[in-house]
């Protein structure tokens, strides 16, 4: 192994751009030379994506963390070479390595792959193809790692089920602890790996094995029946919970990264779950039930983390900060004892209607470069639509408030597609950012700076709008032009002074093509691993970063393999339908959800079945 760590340091490094990301020895990290060869199990813990954004990811953090506190264990961290480095490596002959120590990755007992974002796929394939690990499971042998998936895309693994020898449903903390347990008891009974998959499967209701269960098709494509080719492997696989939230395993000495990364500060998970359950959120459907730390414990972790690392940022994470019980009594003692020491504090965007309650302590505590608030829809009827439960005159109130305390811009989160949307929604983004930067003008102040910023719809597994069709790229193409014209003639309005009066509001929507192609993958099938493997054969790499992804190479994957992404995307499911997860139970049951589709149209008012044509209003 002394030999790969050397031809990183003189046949890569000095080969890279930033070299800082590839030579792993952070501060804290806690693994050392002769650890890994050691160990009973070696787990390489993978982030597809570039270091600087798997490094800001607690989740792998806490695995890592986990598995190294665990007697007998060594995790190692594995991330996605950057092109110029993967360019260098397939030429030199150099296989992937972990950054900790530079180990072989395939030498890895077990290789756990974090399945954050369906834009993701190619980047799995590309580390187990840097890795010298087949990339069909099928294909793989007694000499390879265990291949095993978590995270929120692993709630439909369909599409990557061809790559995955098991996939966890749920919560990593407690699966992991018990795969490190019963993974050295097979392997101290020299089990082989095809049969320890098999035996894993059983063990744990909340493990799948993609390999041991069929799937039959209609004449249309779509699922008939998906079944275990086993009798002893059961016919759904349920979620795990982590019980004891606020004493489950936590890095307390985080890593700190020699390079810039995205979210450059150390990080309190202080609840988990989210009470409100916006119809188009997977997370607000899946991370039941609601599990909060205390604000005690909350305090101990932040105190020895910042200890640990002197960052001077600390971030109080969740799907809904706002609706943790105690947030005013945290948010109070983490101000006394961290302004004195200049740390400031970091939330999510937070909910328009907790903003007033919220202001007293975010002044002194928050930094004044910009507020973030996810509205969503830009129409009070169409927000009670989706469930989000906001009102014009909650979000003007709140950042009435947040102006008179010193905040000079706003960023807000909207997004375009939803069933029933009409083109007074869409117009409704540009006027609303603009009623948002000109209520600064009522405190005799400039306008604010307002940044709004636009996604496209995609319908999510476990949600309500898993039935809906998401709408073709021309709806989403027309929807920015419509804005792109609004906001431009709204700048040469009159502001009663007879002066020409332009708000500072710039609209940054999000790439239609990804987002579509999200859409496929978000409810695909098994058929699609094909094309997914083409793409990558063809140079696909980091699909979610805008200056790497190409829409042509995916479009000539589909028709290769003979798929039509449209049929994916942009078709309404009816309710009978089987979807690819049904044997994953993780969420709400399927009842339910499709009541709660039917209420969106009620909301707005119009009947379902011409609700769910959106977009033709808009295109035509």
């Amino acid at each position: 192994m002394q030999l790969l760590q050397q031809r990183v340091s003189d046949e890569l490094l000095p080969f890279v751009r930033q070299p800082g990301q590839y030579i792993g020895r952070e501060v804290n990290q806690l693994v050392r030379d002769g650890d890994w060869g050691r160990a009973e199990v070696r787990v390489a813990v993978a982030f597809p994506d570039a270091y600087t954004i798997g490094m800001s990811h607690l989740g792998c953090q806490i695995l890592y963390w986990l598995i190294n506190h665990t007697p007998g264990c060594c995790a190692e961290r594995v991330f996605c070479p950057w092109l110029d480095a993967e360019a260098v490596m397939r030429g030199k002959g150099i296989p992937l390595f972990t950054w900790d120590t530079r180990q072989p990755v395939a030498s890895a007992d077990i290789l756990a792959v974090s399945l954050q974002y369906e834009m993701a796929f190619t980047s799995v394939l590309q580390i187990l193809d840097l890795a010298g690990v087949p990339l069909r499971s099928s294909q793989r042998d007694d000499s390879h790692p265990l291949v095993i998936a978590g995270g929120p895309q692993a709630d439909n693994p369909e599409p990557v089920a061809a790559f995955l020898d098991l996939v966890v449903l749920g919560d990593g903390e407690a699966s992991m602890a018990a795969l490190l347990e019963a993974y050295r008891e097979l392997k101290r009974g020299g089990v082989s790996r095809r049969e320890m998959i098999r035996l894993l499967a059983q063990r744990f209701e909340w493990l799948y094995a993609p390999s041991l269960y069929d799937v039959s098709y209609n004449a249309d494509g779509s699922v008939r029946t998906i079944r275990p080719t086993d009798a002893s492997i059961a016919g759904a696989i349920v979620r795990c919970q982590t019980e004891d939230f606020d004493n489950a395993p936590f890095p307390l000495r985080p890593l700190v990264p020699y390079v810039e990364v995205v979210h450059d500060r150390i990080a309190v998970e202080i609840m988990r779950g989210c009470p409100q359950r916006c119809r188009f959120c997977h997370a607000g459907y899946t991370k039941r039930p609601l599990r909060v730390r205390g604000v005690e414990r909350i305090l101990e972790m932040a105190e020895e983390m910042y200890r640990a690392t002197g960052v001077d940022e600390l971030g109080l994470l969740s799907l809904s900060t706002a609706d943790y019980p105690d947030l005013r009594d945290l948010a109070e003692r983490v101000n006394a004892r961290f302004t004195p020491r200049r740390v400031n504090i970091s939330v999510p965007s937070l909910r328009v209607d907790k903003m007033l309650q919220n202001i007293p302590w975010m002044v002194n505590s928050v930094r004044k470069s910009g507020l973030t608030m996810a509205v969503e829809a830009a129409n009070d009827d169409l927000r009670a639509a989706i469930r989000k439960l906001v009102t014009d005159g909650d979000l003007l109130d709140g950042v009435r408030q947040a102006y008179a305390a010193g905040w000079r811009s706003i960023k807000l989160y909207f997004m375009c597609g939803f069933p029933g949307e009409r083109p007074e929604d869409i117009d409704g983004i540009v006027e609303l950012s603009r009623k948002v930067s000109n209520t600064r003008r009522e405190l005799g102040k400039s306008p604010a700076q307002v940044n709004a910023s636009v996604g496209w719809l995609v319908p999510k597994p476990y949600t309500p709008f898993q039935w809906a069709a998401q709408p073709p790229a021309e709806y989403f193409h027309e929807a920015r032009r419509r804005m792109a014209g609004l906001l431009h003639a709204g700048g040469n309005r009159s502001n009663g002074s007879g002066r020409k009066s332009r708000a500072p509001i710039k609209i940054k929507t999000h790439n239609v093509e990804r987002s579509i192609l999200e859409a496929v993958f978000a409810r695909g099938d098994r058929k699609l691993a094909e094309a997914i493997e083409r793409a990558y054969r063809a140079g696909a790499r980091f699909d979610g970063w805008d200056e790497c992804f190409r829409p042509d190479l995916w479009s000539r994957a589909f028709e290769d393999a003979g798929l039509d992404p449209a049929w994916y995307a942009h078709r309404e499911r009816p309710q009978s339908e089987v979807f690819p997860w049904a044997h994953l139970r993780g969420g709400a049951p399927d009842d339910y959800l499709h009541r709660q589709y039917e209420d969106v149209f009620t909301h707005i008012g119009v009947p379902a079945a011409a609700g769910r044509d959106t977009a033709a209003a808009l295109v035509h």
